[in-house]
């Protein structure tokens, strides 16, 4: 697809969304697209952030709008990182190289995921652009310790470090799909990559993805046992204090939702957290980011930058977000979709249009820069003290 088709056709997140769902298998489409049991938490998400209403300043002018934004030295071209997501190499192949690329031609921080499809090593070379790592606390912490050593060895400026993950989550659409590790074929399947013939041409050219950083539990089928078997609900502080001595670099904590936790995670030695609720892919009934972020911004104060992701599909999003005091938002299925749209110009595209949308926004609101977004800007009814949320 070149340039003019993907942004002609993919106007918008859920126009890629779109897109996407009908280049690829119904499987590998609802691995990315769903969610865990009902799929509340993940619909409320997005609900909750369109329901936040705004009062533009409409004479205040904005004629030159700033959305740079700085963190631990890094300049960003727009509030916008991409996350962590594991198995991306299954859309697009070596869709995390695709990415990394993507990011650093923007002007923005990439999230290598632990279930990336490309090594830890090989993402750190693809492009010079600012790079996170996520890791996991497993049973066996000799694993996180070799992924931050590599992340280290590799140029990684921060370790994000998950810890909504104590347990494998329970997936409808997966378990309706037969996607599990190792997959469950069946003829209904077969027919679904058969219908599909761009994609499965795509991927005929390149390596089987398998999760590369574990060596030899790496295969597919090796690795839902792996998970089983390592995935710890035994995690506590202590944990956090035992990995910030395994890495010097910014320690940014990914998957709080209460205020008390954020300050404890500061005591720690962290330096940001990321409020997040896996895009409502872990515990389904947590609440949504956006109500669980101001809390969190008023408890840390200035201390440290607090992050968040969940639902994110429009640059008027983010503008919420940072208004409630998030100095970035990470995106994680806005550039899965445009990555199996595109590759690496899908995600380019996909960063694009939420800075298109971010500085309309801006303009639209009299707003001359994300420095200038705080809760006044959020419309408040007759006796309202705060924004509906």
């Amino acid at each position: 697809m070149n340039s003019a088709d993907l942004q002609r056709q993919g106007y918008s997140i859920a126009a890629l969304r779109e897109m996407a769902r009908r280049i690829l298998p119904r499987m590998v489409f609802d691995m990315v697209d769903g969610a865990a049991g009902d799929e509340i938490t993940m619909r409320n998400n997005e609900r909750a952030l369109a329901e936040i209403e705004l009062a533009p300043s409409l004479l205040a002018g904005a004629p030159n709008r700033d959305q740079t934004c700085e963190l631990f030295g890094t300049k960003l071209t727009a509030p916008v990182i991409i996350g962590p997501t594991g198995l991306a190499g299954l859309l697009w192949p070596h869709a995390e190289l695709a990415a990394a690329r993507a990011a650093a031609r923007f002007g923005t921080i990439y999230t290598t995921s632990h279930a990336s499809t490309s090594t830890i090593e090989e993402i750190g070379t693809a492009a010079q652009g600012p790079k996170w790592m996520q890791v996991f606390l497993y049973k066996d912490r000799g694993i996180t310790a070799d992924f931050a050593a590599r992340a280290a060895a590799a140029g990684y400026q921060g370790l994000v470090l998950t810890v909504d993950n104590q347990v494998l989550a329970g997936r409808d659409r997966d378990a309706r799909n037969g996607m599990s590790f190792p997959l469950r074929w069946s003829a209904r399947n077969m027919l679904d990559f058969a219908s599909r013939p761009g994609w499965l041409m795509r991927m005929a050219r390149t390596p089987n993805p398998t999760f590369v950083n574990y060596g030899a539990r790496a295969s597919i089928g090796a690795f839902g046992p792996l998970m089983i078997e390592q995935l710890d609900p035994d995690i506590g502080w202590s944990d956090i204090d035992w990995l910030r001595k395994q890495w010097r670099g910014p320690l940014l904590i990914k998957g709080l939702l209460r205020a008390d936790e954020a300050l404890e995670a500061r005591a720690r030695g962290a330096d940001a957290v990321i409020v997040s609720n896996h895009g409502g892919r872990q515990l389904d009934g947590a609440v949504a980011t956006i109500r669980a972020l101001p809390a969190i911004v008023e408890a840390v104060g200035d201390a440290m930058p607090v992050l968040v992701d969940g639902g994110f599909r429009r640059g008027i999003d983010v503008v919420k977000a940072l208004a409630f005091g998030a100095r970035a938002v990470l995106i994680g299925r806005p550039h899965l979709w445009g990555v199996a749209c595109a590759g690496e110009e899908g995600v380019l595209w996909t960063l694009e249009l939420f800075r298109r949308e971010i500085d309309r926004a801006l303009a639209l609101g009299g707003w001359d820069g994300i420095a200038r977004l705080d809760r006044g800007i959020f419309f408040q009814g007759a006796g309202d003290t705060n924004p509906k949320i």
